[in-house]
């Protein structure tokens, strides 16, 4: 059992985010609610069964509220005030038995171990209610990400409107709903889930709750209704299928390699998007071009304590550039801070040899001659002797970064040459490339034109009739 305790009421909610809801295709008006048995709770550390002759055992990554003082008709603002403390917590479900529990999710969610809580609780007074995340990692990959500004009903609602009806007592435990990417697990899983607050003083976290899975041997008797299940519960388990992930295929590339910056850039502003260069970075290899998909790194300002907590061991950054794969690019957030160096010798050697297509810091970078020296580019804000720790600490990777005045996400497609970077969306890339060629072979033709003797008046942009000259020099060339 975990060291939190045995709860007197464990309550949860149905669907509580709208990355969650909008993956159910259903948002509810009003909180709906179910009951865990305490039996439930397990501890970080623990083996979980799932149980022979079963299938679907789903994961669900979630923040628990921990209820410090009785509270019985409180409102919305007052409801805050009854927590005591927040954790981590694993709502284990087993979409095999669903059909048989008929909503009330008694044997589905009930089993013994469904209910992992821990490791540590982040003392109430400690967090804004509305700046809490939780994340959850199956087998070391990051599956589920989900804030508070995001739930449907917050916190404070939530024991508000249970608490019209019951007493909500201390040591009673809410979950409070599970974000988008909730998925099934198999035997020899791993499953990891936090809660943290990490724009809170000194940035509390719950620590990893870890559970790993095994198989069940012992079967289900005769006495009750077997599992059973469909693809509606299939598809429910493991998650509505997302858009097709965007593949920045062979052929996209070489398109983009093929064209400049400058072209790609004119054709961006033509769609109304200015905000999308990186600037003031220098090229380790000015007369390489750079392709690839983003991958992102943030650095937070430096701070002692919390150099102290994240700089060491096997930290944000180091994580980054053992994940960067091939044609990919890392993107660092640096706040364009040049006082030292983000990026060293050994770990460009190490995105080198993953096979990305390159680096983009707008901080410093150290050992620049070695650096420099390696096959692929890196673009940097300056060299800088100084080591990581004196201005950043290296806090989390593949979110949402600003790099040189741009925003970048993961997966947006990064293209760079000796004029500079640029960030394209990748819903825009196929068209964007089609008519950046286009547009160059517009260029070639008005280039060939001037060079012999043509004025640009009426030619530079064409006219109607010099293009119909244009389509005339297509057919030959």
């Amino acid at each position: 059992m975990s060291d939190i305790g045995r709860p007197g009421k464990i309550i949860a909610v149905h669907l509580n985010y709208r990355s969650r809801a909008a993956q159910r295709g259903r948002t509810p008006a009003q909180p709906s609610y179910f009951f865990k048995p305490a039996s439930s709770v397990g501890s970080s550390g623990d083996v979980l069964e799932r149980p022979a002759g079963t299938e679907l055992l789903a994961f669900e990554g979630e923040v628990a509220l921990i209820i410090g003082r009785p509270a019985r008709r409180v409102s919305p603002e007052e409801g805050w005030a009854a927590v005591s403390g927040i954790t981590a917590a694993n709502d284990f479900g087993l979409y095999d038995l669903r059909a048989a529990d008929k909503g009330s999710n008694v044997r589905s969610k009930g089993g013994d171990g469904f209910t992992p809580l821990g490791p540590a609780i982040i003392p109430a007074e400690a967090v804004d209610p509305a700046a809490v995340r939780v994340r959850t990692w199956l087998n070391g990959e990051l599956v589920q990400e989900g804030t508070s500004d995001d739930l449907l009903f917050p916190f404070g609602r939530l024991i508000a409107d249970l608490s019209q009806l019951m007493t909500l007592e201390p040591g009673d435990v809410i979950l409070t709903g599970t974000p988008a990417g909730s998925s099934v697990t198999q035997p020899g899983d791993t499953v990891e889930v936090e809660v943290d607050a990490p724009t809170a003083p000194g940035a509390p976290t719950s620590g990893r709750l870890v559970t790993r899975i095994t198989e069940g041997t012992v079967p289900f008797g005769d006495f009750g209704s077997k599992p059973s299940v469909d693809d509606l519960q299939r598809a429910e388990a493991f998650g509505t299928p997302p858009a097709p992930a965007f593949v920045l295929t062979d052929q996209l590339r070489a398109q983009l390699a093929s064209v400049s910056t400058a072209t790609l850039s004119s054709q961006l502003r033509k769609r109304g998007l200015n905000a999308v260069s990186i600037d003031g970075l220098t090229s380790t290899r000015p007369g390489a071009r750079l392709v690839g998909t983003a991958r992102t790194l943030r650095y937070l300002p430096g701070r002692e304590d919390l150099f102290a907590s994240h700089g060491g061991g096997y930290n944000a950054q180091k994580r980054a550039f053992d994940a960067v794969g091939a044609g990919e690019v890392l993107v660092i957030e640096a706040r364009g801070e040049r006082g030292s160096g983000t990026v060293g010798d050994v770990l460009a050697l190490r995105a080198q040899v993953r096979g990305a297509a390159g680096i983009v810091t707008d901080g410093g970078v150290r050992d620049l001659a070695e650096v420099a020296a390696l096959d692929i580019p890196t673009y940097h804000a300056g060299p800088h002797p100084a080591v990581l720790g004196r201005k950043h600490v290296p806090w989390d990777a593949d979110v949402a970064i600003a790099c040189g005045g741009a925003t970048v996400l993961p997966g947006d497609v990064i293209v760079g040459d000796a004029d500079g970077l640029l960030v394209i969306p990748p819903g825009l890339v196929a068209e964007v490339v089609a008519d950046a060629i286009e547009q160059e072979r517009e260029e070639e033709f008005i280039a060939e034109m001037v060079r012999g003797g043509e004025k640009v008046d009426g030619l530079f942009p064409m006219n109607a009739a010099w293009k119909e000259r244009y389509r005339t020099w297509l057919t030959q060339h």
